[in-house]
């Protein structure tokens, strides 16, 4: 062994690890655990939105036929698989449609690459709801808080940060369930470490799904690795050649484990009302409210400005996208989708919202997406020029989905059910639904899954 266990008891690593393995039920907040409930639901509904999706049906393909034994399952789809191969696809399906959650900060997507490993492991072992629950919160925490540490230059660089700081957070929940010590967690966190990646390069393409998915997959296979012996270095987060230092220019170490069970970044989590980057939504929600004043002509439009965050032009200002994958990050398209149809779902976003002839002469009209440094990310203008010389200016400061402008549990529900039905409209989704708002109470966390797969 290359160090004694008291080794492990010091830095940045070993800080976060003894949270990990020490954390008690009773000092996580009810508020904590009522919106971890949320989140866990949340992505069981992207997961069923995106269970037919191309780029799952492919990853399937690609990965199925190596799977080692029926073992999980695959939300919204009959067969079952090795678990890993499970955490994979079930983390794919979630942010497949980037509709599923976002942490404020440093939009890390966190349920995606936590929680197909908890349900993962709650089908090699009994895992109570309330012992999921308190894992997949764990791993939420160290994947944001790590993000936190190298929020902004680490995604502005083009590090794909869902996938970078999600296999922590994916490691750190198995090691929970697995309930490995202290030393052991580190161990996991450096195997993980030696498997971070992903770019945003790319984002809207089917390779932005197996970064996720890897992440998941590979984070609990760091957990299983360690559980067996494999260890990893003393400080594979702070170290001089760790996560942290490799990854970002001037990393903000304080904010890894500063106020370490007294804060909780899951309530900094938000949930999206629109299938798409979350730079887009204070957009839709300006174009949703210009298509509902009285009198509005989508046809008269001679051309329309958006102005928003810089990251909105960075990431979102694609005019020439030509798939429905490329559309989710083009502001292009989710200005014209929703001027013309008036609806932003998972619909909207598909390739054949992409040959709407309708839709891609108004994207034509899109005539310039500008940056307003002042503008937080949440908050967006759009102008919109009418042949006959008309303006129409919308401003959202606050979007939906936004920690300022929460979805309901009510929308949420909606959000699912709208989900399961585009996407696995085969499944009886009541018995699922009405047991993911019961989670803390349920003795076993796979029957979740029984009623979240197809029959056969």
């Amino acid at each position: 062994m290359s160090g004694t266990r008291n080794d492990f008891a010091t830095g940045l690593t070993g800080e976060l690890a003894a949270f990990v393995a020490g954390s008690r039920l009773e000092d996580v907040p009810d508020t904590v655990r009522e919106h971890g409930v949320r989140a866990i639901l949340n992505g069981f509904g992207t997961a069923l939105g995106g269970a037919s999706d191309q780029a799952l049906a492919r990853l399937g393909a690609a990965l199925v036929p190596f799977s080692s034994g029926q073992v999980a399952s695959v939300i919204g789809r009959s067969h079952r698989v090795d678990a890993p191969t499970a955490a994979f696809l079930n983390a794919a399906a979630i942010n497949v449609f980037d509709f599923d959650d976002t942490h404020e900060g440093t939009i890390i997507h966190p349920t995606a690459p936590v929680a197909p490993v908890v349900l993962a492991i709650a089908e090699m072992r009994p895992v109570s709801g309330i012992e999921a629950l308190h894992a997949f919160i764990l791993g939420v925490e160290v994947a944001c808080r790590l993000g936190n540490a190298v929020s902004p230059w680490h995604y502005d660089r083009g590090w794909h940060i869902t996938s970078t700081c999600g296999i922590f957070g994916a490691a750190a929940a198995a090691a929970r369930l697995l309930k490995l010590d202290q030393t052991q967690t580190v161990w996991a966190l450096g195997n993980a470490s030696a498997q971070s990646s992903g770019l945003v390069e790319t984002l809207g393409f089917m390779a932005k799904s197996a970064g996720v998915g890897a992440a998941a997959r590979n984070g609990l296979l760091s957990a299983l690795m360690a559980q067996a012996g494999v260890e990893g270095p003393q400080d594979p987060i702070g170290g001089p050649r760790g996560f942290l230092k490799v990854t970002c220019d001037a990393p903000k170490f304080d904010r890894v484990c500063d106020g370490l069970g007294d804060h909780w970044e899951l309530l900094r989590n938000m949930f999206k009302p629109y299938p798409c980057g979350v730079v887009l939504n204070p957009v839709i929600d300006a174009c949703l409210a210009a298509r509902n004043r009285p009198g509005f002509d989508a046809r008269a439009i001679d051309t329309i400005v958006v102005r928003g965050n810089p990251l909105l032009k960075a990431r979102a200002d694609r005019p020439d996208v030509t798939t429905g994958r490329e559309a989710q990050v083009s502001a292009q398209h989710a200005v014209a989708v929703a001027l013309h149809r008036g609806t932003a779902g998972a619909a909207d976003f598909s390739d054949e919202a992409m040959a709407d002839q309708k839709v891609l002469e108004l994207r034509n009209k899109v005539f310039a997406v500008e940056v307003d440094g002042r503008k937080p990310i949440e908050a967006a203008e759009v102008e919109i020029r009418f042949s006959n010389g008309e303006r129409l200016c919308e401003r959202v400061d606050i979007a939906s989905g936004s920690s300022g402008h929460p979805l309901s549990d009510a929308a949420l529900e909606e959000k699912f059910l709208g989900l399961a039905a585009y996407g696995s409209p085969q499944l009886d989704i009541g018995p699922l639904l009405s047991r993911l708002w019961k989670l803390p109470a349920l003795p076993d966390v796979a029957q979740l899954l029984t009623h979240a797969r197809l029959p056969g």
